[in-house]
């Protein structure tokens, strides 16, 4: 009796995950203007750790944060009916283009020491248009499926300094 072993070929499928799949798409936003007690109770509210500061014209000038909240106004025990956003906002806004990878975004993060990147496609009419928002906690859902070593310690890194 003869066999014959056919070679198998292997294709390994590569899910090719951008920042776009992990982003939150609902940006909430505040005035620079309004207090940070307003922007306290917002975020409170939408329960969200950080809301997109804009001028009286919709452009976006700044982020606050909950971190913001605690180092900037909570330690040093101010009236935060008094507090204006503009005055405790982080800037420059860091962002990212959408079509770019976790372990870049992560990467990002790090070198900024910020935990929000806008997201911005880069493609769009409105050049750099503003469709989202990640944090690290989106990159939770994106951990279990990495597969490349140089990126799984990217993600590894952000998750493990931030949360």
């Amino acid at each position: 009796m003869e066999y014959i072993l056919k070679s198998q070929t292997v294709y390994t499928v590569v899910m090719v995950t951008t920042v776009r799949e992990l982003m939150r798409k609902e940006v909430f936003t505040i005035e620079e203007s309004e207090s940070i007690q307003n922007s306290a109770m917002k975020m409170n509210d939408k329960k969200v750790s950080s809301l997109l500061i804009v001028d009286s014209y919709g452009k976006p000038t700044g982020l606050v944060t909950e971190r913001d909240l605690v180092r900037k106004v909570c330690i040093k025990d101010v009236r935060t009916s008094q507090v204006k956003n503009k005055e405790i906002m982080s800037r420059p806004l860091i962002t990212i283009d959408s079509k770019s990878s976790p372990s870049v975004a992560a990467d990002l993060m790090l070198k900024h020491n910020v935990r929000h990147l806008l997201v911005v496609d880069d493609d769009s009419k409105d050049a750099n248009k503003l469709i989202g928002m990640i944090t690290p906690l989106d990159f939770t859902k994106y951990e279990e499926y990495v597969r490349n070593d140089e990126e799984k310690e990217s993600i590894e890194m952000i998750l493990e300094y931030y949360i």
